[in-house]
């Protein structure tokens, strides 16, 4: 009887530590995936939302979700229910999302396509048709219907500008909002194979208002939804046959052109354009990329930055075609060193206010596989009046070994040709780079890359490297970032943060979830202290270094922020260098600066943002007010706002007093998610620019859009004053 009772006594211990486990530790994946059982749909489908429809009726349910926050394994307040149909040319997805507040609870701020992750009530799903357990697609979607879709890579990088060929509905009820959505079968990639098909797949939902993150399968609170290594398998798919896949893009734009010079002469320039791209998906793992006459006329502008630091500015890629599987390429993702950087193509400067130069005609093969990646590109850019024509090459071959390893390398070459005419000569630049991801275990990342430059201008070779480590078990971060950069280290087509520097950043934060009274209030509370130490690459002399210290780091219940920092630092600089124009005096500077940021619920109606930090900077003092904020009545309607103050004392060589103020101000307006009209102005006084652009869109079908778009640069000292109207249409077609 002793026995049995001590035996009886242990079970139940090492069942409650497990449980203990998997409510508050990074769990491992189950050893037999969970099933999503897809049926066949028998009748054609209504995609309008309202599951009503004799084959949803009879659909298998999957309705086990498991909180991810704001409590890991806690009870879960809103409950969601998905089902799966196909038919021979769609997956669709049925969901119910309940709410008990329905229509009254739903928290959505804007429309448009490609929506802020953590704004909104979304529902989303991941697919990994490969089964690769490293990659997969995204389709996700708010109670009124707006898309987003992306593709994320090992759960580390995200390509969220990815668009796919789909479509989704929604309809609300007093109960909570239902989701249709029909996914193409040809808009995905996958093999057919004979037998029982079987795909990797994940759900999520965030209940914005509660911020209540859920999933199915369970996932640990430390990662994502994007953790395919956890990931669930839908059964019962019966594929079509394979047929030709090739979608076409074709478009036809009208731009007006109207430019006045600082000497007050005035020229109108109208060109008529057509162009467009193609994409052939060749098998289930090969997908070949065209573009001719390539225009990127939709993107978004970049906003003003003063750039207050000595470090060189990264803004992102906006244009499509070079957003599509750029996580592939070495450097995506780590931070101030790129080797390939696609924003060097099509831009006679990479850096803001980058003049846009024709891109003839490109190519891009991707053929990825459970055991490897081969990507390559070829892009030729048109000669303007200031340079001659450039081709672009990259080569990139990625292999994956172990659970969650790879290693890569990448080869790119930059052509610039001659131009007797220009007085140009003809010059070559090439970067080789080996990287790699190591991952031993769930809650262990490590990132690797080295890089060298060959620069046939000026005969020089350089050298670039970067490593990150980081331990992230769930209530706590720790983690460790080293860059290095030489002074010859030169990327034709890439970016680099600063030359002839070593940056190493070591860190972390413990991570609080208060419980009881307190833990209604506050979710996180995240102090922690991070190191920036920099390093002369050429003879490892100090440059700065500084602690990033955060007592105060919160996070409460509805997602709003409160931080307080300080940053204690010691400067020691050989080499002068200029900030807003104003040139820094070699010397040693001991400075402390302070921050203080408030974050409000960004789900509500309005929202703010304000930050101020002060303190010394350099030999003088610098204090800064940012200050945002957004109004959105209803999901249709969004005016956002910003101001930043800059406020230099005693500040340069010249010991000056000045101040700097950037306005912004926004406007969006979309009666429904598919068409969509939005406006920005901003003025910034440091170099008395204005900027305005103005963007209509209407999706009249999938992918296919009509656009007018007004942009305007003017200085307010001259005349000078840039304009252009913009009329495309663009049509998708999927054979």
């Amino acid at each position: 009887m002793k026995k049995l009772l001590l035996l009886s006594l242990t079970i139940l211990y090492f069942k409650s530590q497990a449980q203990d486990s998997f409510a508050t530790g990074n769990f491992a994946p189950n050893a037999k995936a969970a099933i999503v059982q897809a049926i066949r749909a028998k009748e054609p489908l209504c995609i309008d939302g309202k599951l009503d429809e004799t084959d949803w009726q009879n659909a298998p349910i999957t309705s086990d979700f498991f909180m991810m926050e704001p409590r890991q394994a806690g009870t879960i307040k809103h409950k969601t229910e998905v089902k799966v149909l196909f038919d021979d040319k769609n997956l669709y997805f049925g969901v119910f999302c309940a709410d008990s507040l329905g229509k009254k609870g739903i928290r959505v701020q804007d429309l448009r396509r490609d929506f802020l992750f953590g704004e909104n009530d979304i529902f989303y799903v991941q697919l990994d048709p490969m089964n690769l357990q490293r990659f997969c697609v995204s389709f996700q979607t708010t109670p009124y219907g707006n898309q987003r879709d992306l593709q994320a890579f090992d759960d580390t990088f995200r390509d969220n500008d990815w668009d796919a060929l789909w479509r989704v509905r929604t309809f609300q009820t007093e109960k909570g909002y239902f989701a249709e959505f029909a996914i193409p079968f040809k808009s995905l990639r996958y093999e057919k194979k004979s037998g029982e098909v079987s795909w990797g797949i994940t759900f999520s939902r965030l209940a914005r208002r509660d911020y209540e993150l859920t999933s199915f399968p369970a996932i640990p609170q430390s990662f994502s939804p994007y953790r395919m290594t956890y990931a669930a398998q839908l059964k019962g798919l019966e594929l079509p046959k394979p047929s030709v896949n090739i979608r076409a893009n074709p478009y036809i734009l009208y731009q007006n052109d109207r430019i006045t010079t600082a000497d007050g002469k005035k020229s109108i320039v109208s060109n008529p354009k057509l162009g467009g791209d193609i994409k052939w998906a060749v098998n289930s793992h090969s997908v070949l990329d065209f573009t001719f006459n390539t225009d990127f006329a939709q993107a978004d502008v970049d906003r003003a930055v003063n750039n207050t630091t000595r470090f060189n500015i990264f803004f992102p890629e906006r244009r499509q075609f070079f957003l599509e599987n750029s996580g592939i390429y070495a450097g995506a993702g780590a931070e101030g060193i790129n080797p390939f950087f696609s924003r060097t193509i099509g831009l006679a400067n990479a850096q803001f206010n980058a003049e846009s130069v024709p891109i003839d005609a490109g190519i891009r093969i991707t053929d990825r596989t459970q055991k490897r990646t081969i990507a390559g590109l070829y892009v030729h850019q048109r000669g303007n009046d200031n340079q001659a024509g450039a081709n672009f090459g990259v080569f990139r071959y990625l292999k994956n070994y172990g659970k969650q390893n790879n290693i890569g390398v990448m080869l790119t070459h930059r052509l610039d040709e001659a131009s007797n005419a220009k007085g140009l000569l003809q010059k070559n630049n090439t970067t080789l780079t080996v990287d790699g991801l190591v991952r031993p275990n769930d809650s262990w990342t490590i990132n690797y890359m080295l890089s060298t430059s060959r620069e046939n201008s000026n005969d020089s070779t350089g050298l670039a490297a970067y490593f990150f480590a980081s331990y992230t078990p769930q209530n706590l971060y720790v983690g460790w970032v080293t860059k290095y950069v030489d002074q010859k280290y030169i990327p034709g087509m890439g970016f680099v943060f600063a030359n002839n520097t070593i940056h190493h950043n070591p860190g972390g934060y413990y991570i609080w979830r208060p419980k009881g009274k307190l833990g209604k209030l506050i979710r996180r509370w995240d102090p922690g202290v991070f190191v920036n130490y920099y390093q002369n690459a050429n003879d490892f002399s100090q440059q700065e270094s500084s602690l990033y210290i955060f007592p105060i780091y919160i996070i409460t219940s509805t997602n709003a922020q409160i931080e307080y920092s300080i940053f204690p630092t010691w400067q020691r600089y050989n080499f002068s260098f200029p900030i807003l124009g104003r040139d820094i005096p070699i010397g040693k500077y001991n400075v402390t600066r302070h921050l203080i940021r408030y974050e409000s619920d960004a789900s509500k109606k309005a929202s703010i943002e304000s930050k101020y930090e002060f303190g010394g900077y350099f030999n003088g003092k610098l204090n800064t007010l940012t200050l945002s904020g957004r109004l959105a009545p209803i999901p249709q309607l969004a005016l956002t706002a910003s101001y930043e103050h800059s406020n230099f004392k005693d500040f340069g060589l010249k010991n000056e007093d000045f101040s700097t103020d950037l306005y912004s101000v926004g406007l969006r307006i979309a009666p429904n998610s598919r068409i969509q009209f939005s406006s920005f102005y901003q003025y910034n006084t440091f170099d008395s620019r204005g900027r305005i652009n103005i963007r209509g869109s209407w999706e009249f079908a999938p992918l296919s859009f009509l656009y007018l778009v007004f942009n305007e640069a003017h200085f307010r000292e001259t005349p000078t004053q840039n304009q252009s109207f913009i009329g495309k249409l663009s049509y998708m077609r999927q054979f």
